[in-house]
């Protein structure tokens, strides 16, 4: 049975449309369809059927799923085990991330990563944390940084830091220069520009009502950069992680402390396990964690 057939089933499983899934895999959309009809024709059953709303696996392509991702999995370990003999890291990494820990973070550590091993391609995923956790159990990326928790059990986590949240309001705000922090419940009523769903709008949304108040929502965004960009327009005020409200320009935008008991995000390091990964992405796992380590103990030296 061809791997990269069970390779382009177990995408279009998780992706659930022919799209996300070529794209994910870097094939074309005939291509894909082409390998899914083929090993539907080796294992002699229907695996997946088109609908409207995207791909429904049929009753035996449920079934095999796990069988498929099992298999990929015992693959991928036994290169590893070959890649290993050569004890050189060499090839292709390909690591995941949220946005702007790619925009913040990731920026300095991969040019030290390059550095050290200029021969090793790097390959960043964007995505949410649940679209970068099922990038890790499909195998089609090795490493990732996101935040806490991770839902899925069967992935190995080691974290990296804590931040808290910061108030962001654009410069000239009455909030500006309170010279104190400030509670969320104070922040009830302000015009808000917030990411549906995610922790710091919720406590946003938490605070309006302890006092009573309906949240004025301004604007909803699907990502933290154009959060704070609207924020500097002087759209209304939000939420965001302290790496991101420090770096920014302090004639557009200011940041103010949350009272204790505010809010904090855990960064963490994640991957499928120790037999899953290359020689390749044990050195970056390395490189990250010793460029974090030390990120953290000069922050934690800042604050003293």
């Amino acid at each position: 049975m061809d791997v990269e057939r069970l390779r382009a089933f177990v995408a279009l499983a998780r992706a659930r449309r022919f799209v996300r899934a070529a794209r994910a895999l870097g094939v074309s959309q005939p291509s894909l369809s082409r390998r899914v009809q083929q090993l539907e024709q080796d294992v002699g059953a229907k695996l997946v059927v088109r609908t409207p709303a995207g791909i429904v696996l049929t009753s035996s392509g449920e079934r095999f799923l796990p069988h498929a991702e099992r298999a990929l999995a015992s693959v991928d370990a036994g290169r590893n085990a070959i890649d290993h003999l050569s004890g050189q890291p060499r090839g292709a990494i390909a690591l995941g991330s949220q946005p702007n820990l790619s925009a913040y973070v990731l920026p300095v550590v991969l040019a030290r990563f390059h550095e050290r091993y200029p021969s090793i391609v790097l390959r960043l995923r964007e995505g949410t944390n649940e679209q970068i956790e099922e990038l890790l159990a499909a195998g089609e990326i090795e490493l990732a940084l996101t935040n806490l928790p991770v839902r899925r059990l069967d992935l190995a986590v080691q974290r990296l830091w804590q931040e808290d949240y910061m108030l962001a309001v654009p410069v000239g705000h009455r909030l500006e220069s309170i010279g104190r922090s400030i509670a969320l419940a104070e922040i009830a009523g302000e015009p808000l520009v917030v990411i549906r769903g995610i922790p710091p709008t919720v406590a946003l949304f938490a605070a309006c009502d302890e006092r009573g108040v309906q949240p004025r929502v301004v604007v909803e965004a699907d990502n933290l950069e154009a959060v704070r960009r609207l924020v500097e327009r002087g759209l209304g005020v939000t939420l965001l992680p302290r790496m991101m409200a420090e770096a920014a320009d302090p004639r557009k935008l200011r940041a103010v402390e949350i009272a204790r008991g505010g809010l904090s995000r855990h960064i963490a390091l994640v991957h499928r396990g120790e037999a899953y990964l290359t020689a390749a992405a044990k050195a970056l796992r390395v490189v990250v964690i010793e460029m974090l380590a030390r990120k953290k103990g000069s922050e934690r030296n800042k604050k003293r």
